[in-house]
């Protein structure tokens, strides 16, 4: 499946022949960008490129929309040995990282929010900047009770915020909008094997990071509610969840960042900590020749896709695709690509019992039951 050129649209008009091609797009990466350039004078044209920083753009691969935003930054040098241009930019949700929270356009603030789900109070966050929000789930999430937001806060942070508290992800679709999801079920056309499509890659398999229990406490608007716990005798409040695959005891406290109500919201929150963490133990980052699948789809973060490289103790795994590079350049066309267990982004307690390092750990037999 050919996998195409870049265009980069600016206004009605597509500029193409580039040299030198970076996209990326992740489920943990906000917003995605791009890095594109050329190495002599865009054919066909006697000056220089017409963009500049700050103008809408797409970037499109093929026939496909893969970032929709802004340039950032336009840069062109000129000497005896060559032309070169370069440009930058990122999608839309840019200004959810760059910009702070609560100020409207008429300079009015909004420093607390009333209350709602996930998708409102994103929403209600994104408004400002003209980026609509949207939730790929039937689950319409509890309500978060009211809460401040930090001065100095960004949008993003304070939505990641909320995102963790009702174990969604959130990230850029290809339109520049900002999607609200759990991990997808949906899977890739085809996926990768090493001898195939798979020029190298890497697995790293990790203990360090992960715990037995994951403690959280919080604070509540009557700091006289959360001295003792009811009944008990700790003299702390906190919610607990515990993995029982770790065989050591390694006890990880931490404080959820909220100021009402208290354990549904820190129970959801500890099960996002510990989930997130055993996901990252296990991935596998790979490098394929082609930036589309079977289907001529091109990868797609939070798409699942079949895995299999038994040189590197991977076999017949389909993973969540986290992230995925479009590149191109002087040594040919690539994908590169980060993959996770699927369980790492699951809003049920999932301890990861067959994690690759037990598997790791039981030798030939353990693999052979597990595959």
């Amino acid at each position: 499946m050919a996998d195409g050129d870049l265009s980069l649209v600016v206004g009605s008009r597509a500029f193409g022949g580039w040299q030198r091609i970076r996209i990326t797009r992740g489920l943990e990466r906000m917003p995605s960008d791009f890095d594109i350039s050329l190495t002599e004078i865009y054919p066909g044209q006697a000056d220089l490129l017409p963009v500049g920083p700050g103008q809408e753009c797409a970037v499109m691969l093929g026939e496909d929309v893969v970032l929709t935003g802004r340039i950032d930054r336009y840069q062109a040098a000129i000497s005896p040995e060559g032309h070169t241009v370069r440009v930058q930019g990122r999608g839309k949700c840019r200004n959810l990282v760059d910009c702070s929270a609560g100020i409207r356009q008429d300079g009015s603030t909004f420093m607390q929010i009333s209350g709602g789900d996930a998708l409102k109070i994103a929403g209600d966050l994104a408004a400002p900047f003209g980026i609509s929000v949207t939730r790929r789930d039937e689950e319409a999430g509890n309500i978060i009770p009211q809460f401040n937001i930090n001065f100095g806060e960004t949008p993003f942070e304070v939505i990641d915020r909320v995102a963790r508290y009702r174990q969604v992800l959130a990230y850029e679709g290809t339109d520049g909008n900002l999607i609200l999801a759990r991990a997808g079920s949906g899977s890739m056309a085809s996926g990768f094997v090493l001898g195939e499509n798979i020029e190298a890659a890497s697995v790293s398999l990790t203990v360090d990071e992960r715990f037995s229990d994951y403690y959280v406490v919080w604070t509540s608007v009557d700091a006289l509610t959360g001295i003792p716990q009811a009944g008990g005798t700790t003299g702390w409040t906190h919610a607990q969840v515990s993995d029982p695959s770790m065989v050591e005891f390694r006890p990880h406290g931490f404080v959820s960042e909220q100021i009402v109500d208290g354990r549904d919201i820190a129970e959801d929150r500890a099960i996002w900590e510990m989930n997130r963490r055993n996901g990252r133990s296990q991935s596998i980052a790979l490098t394929c020749d082609s930036w589309r699948d079977s289907a001529g789809k091109l990868w797609e973060p939070n798409a699942r896709a079949y895995v299999h490289a038994p040189q590197i103790k991977i076999e017949h795994r389909s993973w969540l695709i986290g992230e995925v590079t479009f590149r191109r350049g002087e040594d040919g066309t690539h994908a590169d690509v980060i993959l996770t267990p699927p369980e790492a982004f699951e809003p049920a307690p999932s301890a990861l019992t067959n994690g690759l390092f037990q598997i790791y750990q039981a030798g030939p037999a353990g693999a052979a039951a597990a595959s």
